[in-house]
């Protein structure tokens, strides 16, 4: 049977531009949701929904997919109808600095508590100051230190009064007080003293030490009466800073009395502001004095009322719905916050009003969505972000301290209850690497949405993906398309999804082309996007990026590079591959030789042999060693030495594409019949000799095109693919017109036999009743040389005679 080759219209399915019901993109509403991806969207609804813990998400697909734009869409519909979060403060814990208190506030709250707080201390400023300065701390404060002084007053009085009833004098001296003796109300100096008899010496001594132990009780009195003193005069400035401060608090209680944590809090605040009243006084009578000198101080660190301020952590409005935060750079500060620090009299110090929050404080209550592989980049972020999911709360912590590099002190905040939704996006092979190899993964994120890459192509799909570009063209405030330009875009999606019956789901793509194409209207004056401006971008972001496939191609022209478009060859053949280079795919030809003799059975592969050749690549060269052991002289022991290579290919070959082409190429060496040199083949082949799907098959047609095409097409040339790929081509239209014109032709092929008898032009025979192939068939050919080979070897063997081979 003769394979025929494909008609035009199987070359490119094209989307029908009279299908849409509008003459333009801006006639229509936008889309509402994305086309195609009914599995993600059940994913999100489903894990979204439920509310036990672990249920966080992973949207899995490749980059430029629009998992980002579809996940937030879904989730600014959702958050939008759940109840906006509480606030966050911390506050300074006045039992331990170092460890502040959080309070969560009604959403709103927040931003109001830290305005009356700081209306607070400038009301106390205001008010504490004028106690001390009214004519009742006055009076008061007088009485208290005449009560002092006439106790001192009255001690030493009592004392004087006893002396004099002695005779003694009571002496106040510049180092203290003295006692001497006297007579006739004048003091005895010592020669007055040593004048009198030893009685009377002994009298006065006797009582100069009763009177001096008694002095010494006294003055020893004095500091504990001092010290009385200024805790009635502490206890007096205390209670008139209570009655100052006592009624403006009592406001703020009043105000946040359904609110215990804030209640509690000004509770404390109120004492602490009692017990430190003097830093409310004026700055001139809290310094130190010396001899009533002022002491010179240092320069201080913050004012002492920012001790009352509330740092207000997370601050929402009333009626904002559930936050949404995209944290761009999911670093370890960023997710859990950090605690900042100020330089003071060379060394770091901090405290609560210093704390930041992170993603994790922001989203609390919502979504986060993070991407996973820069999450996966920053150190200490993954396995942060999971001990936050494991245990509820987000705690603050420097790096420095949980990697024990410091051992200096700092803040421990009080941990804040955690309650979010955290999205992953990334790609497939993360998600699977973090399922394998981690095992808290499945724990913690349990739901996988799975981002199709494509769609099923039909008429309903094709409509809903004129409706999408019409919202793409809106959203980014684009020139509307006409049907004809919707048409092309759709088009090149399909050529993008390598398949006549899909469509590319993959919205960077599409974004981009639409963008470009309104350039390009642009540079024509177009109101409207048309069929040419797409035309236009399309062609440009080739030529953009073609400058290597240029250059290869025009090596092949100059004969650089040795590829036959012309005549016929033994064991010579084109085979087809893909380049892969940045973002840009084409297709180019190499000569693959096959080279065959008498031998032990195997078929060497020269590309695995140096290491040039990949895993899957030398799979297929053994598969094509099985098909021939297992389809020729089958009662012969196979006595054949093969070599395959590609030729001037000095890179990695991967990849089982090449294996039909390789065995069409060593058919021929064995039987002896040329190759065509005006075909190039692509397809991988099985044992069975099926020809098998590939890849890049429109890449592969259209480089081989090209190089036909520059040296002149002849109307014979053409290239083989297995018919599997049919569905898949969605050429370009060059090469369409070629097809039609005659000048080119593509072949569908499934089996080696249909192959090899299209490239030979000798029919592949099958065997007979007999178990014999016809002898002038490609297979009766290949199996007499086997035949022969087997002979020879034998009859060597026989005769003990080396091996000196024989090649054809």
């Amino acid at each position: 049977m003769t394979t025929r080759p494909l008609t035009p219209e199987l070359l490119h399915r094209h989307c029908d531009p009279q299908q849409f019901s509008f003459d333009s993109t801006d006639e229509v509403e936008d889309q509402v949701g994305f086309i195609g991806q009914e599995r993600a969207t059940e994913a999100l609804r489903f894990g979204l929904g439920v509310t036990h813990k672990g249920y966080n998400l992973y949207a899995l697909g490749p980059a430029g997919a629009g998992k980002f734009a579809m996940v937030r869409g879904y989730l600014e519909d959702l958050a939008a109808q759940r109840p906006m979060p509480s606030d966050w403060c911390y506050v300074n814990n006045f039992s331990d600095a170092r460890k502040p208190q959080a309070i969560a506030l009604p959403a709103g709250k927040g931003a109001v508590l830290m305005q009356d707080m700081e209306q607070l201390i400038i009301d106390l400023q205001e008010a504490i100051p004028l106690v001390f300065e009214s004519d009742e701390y006055h009076t008061r404060r007088q009485a208290l230190e005449e009560h002092f002084e006439e106790r001192q007053e009255h001690a030493m009085a009592a004392m004087q009064k006893k002396a004099e009833e002695k005779h003694i004098a009571l002496i106040n001296t510049p180092t203290g007080f003295t006692l001497g003796p006297k007579k006739d109300d004048k003091i005895l100096g010592p020669e007055q003293f040593e004048k009198l008899s030893e009685e009377q010496q002994a009298v006065i001594e006797k009582d100069v030490k009763e009177l001096q132990d008694e002095l010494r009780k006294t003055l020893h009195a004095i500091p504990q009466w001092q010290k009385e003193a200024k805790e009635e005069i502490g206890k007096l400035n205390r209670e008139m800073t209570a009655s100052a401060v006592h009624h403006l608090i009592d406001a703020l209680r009043e105000k946040y009395r359904r609110i215990p944590a804030v209640s509690a809090y000004l509770d404390r605040v109120e004492e602490d502001i009692v017990s430190n009243y003097q830093q409310f006084l004026p700055r001139d009578e809290r310094k130190p004095t010396l001899l009533g000198l002022p002491l010179g101080q240092h320069e201080e660190g913050p004012p002492w009322h920012y001790r009352y301020r509330v740092n207000l952590l997370l601050a929402h409005e009333a009626n904002g719905g559930a936050p949404i935060v995209h944290e761009d750079l999911p670093g370890y500060n960023n997710l859990v916050g950090r605690i900042e620090h100020r330089a003071h009299l060379g060394a770091l110090e901090t405290d609560f009003t210093m704390i930041r929050p992170g993603a994790l404080h922001r989203a609390n209550g919502g979504y986060l969505i993070l991407d996973a592989l820069k999450l996966l980049m920053q150190p200490f972020a993954w396995e942060t972000l999971k001990r936050v999911l494991q245990s509820g709360e987000i705690r603050i912590e420097s790096l420095a301290q949980i990697t024990s590099l410091i051992s200096t002190q700092s803040l421990e905040p009080e941990p804040i209850p955690l309650e979010v939704k955290v999205v992953l996006l990334g790609e497939r092979h993360i998600y699977y690497l973090l399922q394998a190899l981690d095992p808290e993964f499945d724990e913690l994120f349990k739901v996988a949405v799975d981002f199709d890459d494509e769609l099923r192509r039909d008429s309903r799909n094709e409509q809903d993906y004129g409706l999408l570009i019409a919202s793409l063209a809106r959203h980014h405030e684009l020139r509307p398309l006409d049907r004809f330009a919707v048409a092309r875009v759709i088009d090149h999606c399909m050529r993008l999804a390598d398949d006549s019956e899909r469509i590319s789901s993959h919205m960077r793509s599409l974004v981009d082309l639409i963008q470009q194409a309104d350039y390009w209207a642009g540079e024509e004056d177009n109101n409207r996007i048309t069929r040419g401006d797409v035309e236009k971008a399309i062609e440009a972001q080739i030529h953009r990026a073609d400058r290597f496939q240029k250059r290869l191609q025009q090596e092949v022209v100059r004969g650089t590079l040795m590829i036959a478009t012309a005549g016929e060859v033994v064991g010579q053949i084109n085979g087809l591959s893909v380049m892969l280079l940045g973002g840009q795919r084409f297709g180019h030809p190499t000569r693959i030789t096959a080279r065959a003799r008498l031998g032990k059975g195997q078929v060497v592969d020269i590309e695995r042999e140096v290491e040039l050749g990949g895993p899957i690549h030398s799979k297929g060269v053994y598969i094509l060693s099985g098909f021939i052991a297992g389809r020729y002289v089958p009662d012969y022991p196979l006595s054949l030495s093969a070599s395959l290579v590609f030729e001037q290919s000095y890179g990695e070959v991967e990849g089982d594409s090449a294996s039909s082409a390789e065995l069409y190429a060593l058919l021929s060496a064995l039987s002896g019949l040329a190759i065509k040199q005006q075909f190039a083949v692509t397809g991988s082949v099985n044992q069975l000799g099926e020809v098998q799907a590939i890849g890049g098959v429109n890449e592969k047609i259209e480089g081989y095109y090209e190089i036909c095409k520059a040296r002149g097409l002849s109307g014979d040339q053409g290239v083989l693919i297995p018919s599997a790929n049919v569905k898949h081509l969605m050429l370009r239209e060059d090469v369409v017109e070629a097809v039609k014109g005659g000048k080119f032709a593509v072949y569908p092929v499934s089996t080696v036999d249909e192959g090899i008898a299209l490239l030979t032009g000798i029919a592949a025979g099958e065997r007979d009743g007999n178990g014999l192939f016809p002898e002038d068939s490609v297979n009766g050919l290949v199996e007499a040389s086997l035949i022969r080979f087997s002979e020879r070897l034998q009859s060597l063997d026989e005769a003990a005679i080396p091996v000196k081979g024989e090649e054809q």
